[in-house]
């Protein structure tokens, strides 16, 4: 897909979305795998939503590093909220989407960095900082950069849903309904894996494997990968098929034909 904005714009825009990921790298790295790192529980209802320090920094970084470059745009952060801007554009930031991976030690989190319109995402990056590797997608481009160089994304071919590889976060997704729309997908597929948060996306959109669905999303957890999945040649949708930016039920495909076959089952 072709930027809608000029060229100066989109580049413009580009430079500062990979400032705000590098302004990040740094923070998050300085926390990750270091002892005594304390996580602090959000969920008020009895379950674990952790936060650490990583995530107040990062975002931090990257609100400070956009007030430089871009300050009349409006921020979405998963720690910080929206703060209102005058431009029609908004930043939508997760400081370190998958926490519980982070503080575990595992290199499947990453910061998410997205620009969005009313109409959704229109630029995303899912970096992952202790890998050096960075996806991006959106206004024409669609790239993945890190120990292997430099490579242009592509999703996969279609193939059907008894070949295909299934990624979720949580194997206890959703609600009791949405756990059993899940597992009739999960049973149909060759491969069902679970854990990579933001990472799961990353490797739809570089062609690695073929499904992502998950419930209970937030819009800072999926902007950037719809972005960038959808850059590369797939589609991200709700359950229903209609759009997945506010969060909620998100089927991310790598192609049609494997995203009609999984959301029919989801449906039942």
């Amino acid at each position: 897909m072709n930027s809608p904005y000029p060229a100066p714009l989109a580049a413009e825009l580009w430079r500062t979305a990979h400032a705000l990921a590098d302004a990040a790298r740094p923070v998050v790295l300085r926390h990750f795998r270091q002892p005594g790192l304390d996580a602090a529980n959000k969920d008020a209802g009895g379950g674990f939503d952790p936060v650490t320090a990583a995530d107040h920094e990062a975002e931090a970084a990257i609100r400070a590093a956009l007030a430089r470059l871009r300050p009349h745009d409006a921020v979405l952060g998963e720690e910080g909220g929206a703060s209102a801007g005058e431009s029609g554009f908004t930043w939508v930031i997760d400081p370190v989407d998958g926490t519980r991976g982070f503080m575990s030690g595992t290199p499947t989190w990453g910061v998410l960095v997205a620009l969005s319109d009313a109409s959704g995402p229109l630029l995303g990056i899912i970096d992952q900082p202790y890998i050096g590797e960075r996806f991006w997608g959106g206004l024409g481009e669609a790239w993945v950069k890190g120990p292997m160089g430099k490579a242009a994304l592509h999703t996969r071919p279609p193939r059907p849903l008894d070949q295909a590889t299934l990624f979720t976060t949580f194997p206890e997704i959703g609600s009791p309904a949405e756990r059993a729309a899940f597992k009739r997908v999960a049973a149909r597929a060759r491969l069902t894996r679970y854990g990579n948060d933001c990472y799961a996306y990353a490797l739809v959109a570089a062609g690695q494997i073929d499904l992502v669905i998950e419930a209970g999303l937030g819009a800072h957890d999926i902007h950037a990968p719809i972005a960038v999945i959808e850059a590369a040649g797939g589609l991200v949708t709700d359950w229903q098929g209609g759009k997945a930016h506010h969060g909620g039920q998100v089927l991310a495909a790598a192609n049609g034909e494997i995203h009609a076959e999984a959301m029919a089952l989801l449906q039942g």
